[in-house]
């Protein structure tokens, strides 16, 4: 059956965000023990990645939880969202749009509240693919078979109509077993030609 879909992660594809060692740095300034900012907020990530709490619920949590004042708590987010955003992967964005209007277009990214709004202003999301599946927006993450079947669902296409580009090999996995055709992202060239070669009808 042919491809009419290609659907893209965002994290360390779309985007690519080296570790700026955030919770480090916060760790080290506040005088915590290495890895008690992740230990003490890991729920809080959790349940902004499914959208269970609000931004300002965040920020609070931040500050309850690390005994800071809500100022700083805001300063420590300002720098999660910047390695969060990395920089864009100019090359596979500019690819992701010149698959249009021939092939639909998507995102599926295991995101976090705020996610949509920010990336916009960066990157114009929005205006490059046909849809956007959030996690925190829809309630669930990748690998959850769910989440790729609602991607197919919106952008309208069979799971086997469909390709899938992450970095993640669990994400790639969870998308094979419901029939989508998955790509394991390890650089630009690599995953473009495996995508032109799914595209590329046999015998062309």
């Amino acid at each position: 059956m042919a491809i009419r879909a290609a659907v893209f992660d965002i994290g360390d594809v779309l985007e690519i965000a080296p570790d700026l060692g955030v919770g480090r740095r916060w760790e080290a300034r506040l005088g915590l023990a290495e890895g008690e900012v992740s230990r003490r907020l890991a729920d809080v990530w959790a349940a902004g990645a499914i959208g269970v709490v609000t931004e300002d619920e965040v920020c609070q949590a931040i500050s309850d939880r690390l005994g800071v004042a809500r100022e700083q708590a805001e300063a420590i987010m300002a720098d999660v969202w910047e390695q969060y955003l990395g920089t864009g992967n100019t090359e596979l964005i500019e690819y992701c749009r010149g698959l249009r209007p021939r092939f639909r277009t998507g995102i599926l990214s295991n995101s976090f509240v705020g996610a949509r709004e920010r990336e916009q202003a960066a990157y114009g999301f929005e205006d490059l693919v046909d849809d956007i599946v959030y996690s925190h927006e829809v309630g669930m993450s990748k690998p959850d078979p769910r989440i790729y079947e609602l991607s197919c669902a919106r952008l309208e296409v069979r799971p086997e109509e469909m390709i899938f580009l992450d970095d993640m090999e669990p994400n790639i996995a969870a998308a094979r077993a419901v029939g989508i055709h998955g790509i394991h992202y390890r650089d630009n060239a690599q995953a473009i030609a495996e995508i032109e070669e799914l595209l590329t009808p046999a015998g062309d």
